[in-house]
Parts: C-alpha cells; structure tokens; sequence
C-alpha cells in the first residue's frame, strides 16, 4: 500500500495542486480545509507525512503543527509547512512548533515530490 499524506490547506484550488501532484507519484491524499478539519480526519487514520499551509480560518498550521507533536500517534509523523510565508521568524515559529520542513509558495510539483520523498523514504 502507498503512503498517505494528509494535504490542508483553506484554498481548495491549492488542495487540488498538491492532491494532483501527490496522487500522480502514487500517494493516496486525505484533503482537510483547515487544522480542525485536519485533526478530524487524522482520527483513525495512518497519515505518514502532514503538509499544512500557515494562515487559515478556525486553526492555523503552526497551532496544527503543535497540536500533531502533542499526539502520541503523530508525534514523529514528518510534518511540511507549504506556505507563502517567507520570514525568518515565520520559519522559526514552524520549527520551534516541531515543523520537519518548509515550503514556500509558488512551489514546483517536482521540488514537492523531491521533498515528501526525503521525509517519508
């Protein structure tokens, strides 16, 4: 069975993006809108790396990301932050939060698969 990758991000046009490009290297996707969105449908479910944008309604990525670390099950899933934040203290906060990587946007599909690959051989 492939890996699962759980995809969140509040534009549905950039779920389909990252779906698309996953689903075409042979992933399976769960799409999530938002962080609470995104804990509900982690519920029962092997997810082998997170990629969660920042800025979202209801619970952000960095509160998500700190959330996952707090979680027996997810406290060592790889967790990429895909975002067009660029700061240097936007990162730090991801990784302080217990972010495995970060991605800005725009973002290329191969530069994607390249990276999910690395975290989740």
């Amino acid at each position: 069975m492939g890996k699962c990758i759980l995809a969140v991000d509040d534009s549905k046009t950039m779920r389909d993006m990252v779906s698309f490009t996953l689903r075409g290297a042979g992933y399976t996707v769960i799409e999530a809108e938002n962080g609470v969105a995104a804990l509900r449908a982690l519920q029962g479910q092997k997810i082998d790396v997170v990629i969660t944008d920042v800025n979202m309604p209801e619970m952000d990525g960095i509160t998500l990301v700190r959330r996952l670390r707090g979680l027996p099950s997810h406290a060592g899933t790889p967790i990429l932050i895909l975002t067009t934040e660029s700061e240097q203290a936007k990162k730090e906060e991801g990784r302080a939060a217990g972010a495995t990587g970060w991605i800005v946007k725009p973002f290329s599909p191969e530069k994607l698969l390249q990276i999910v690959a690395k975290v989740c051989p």
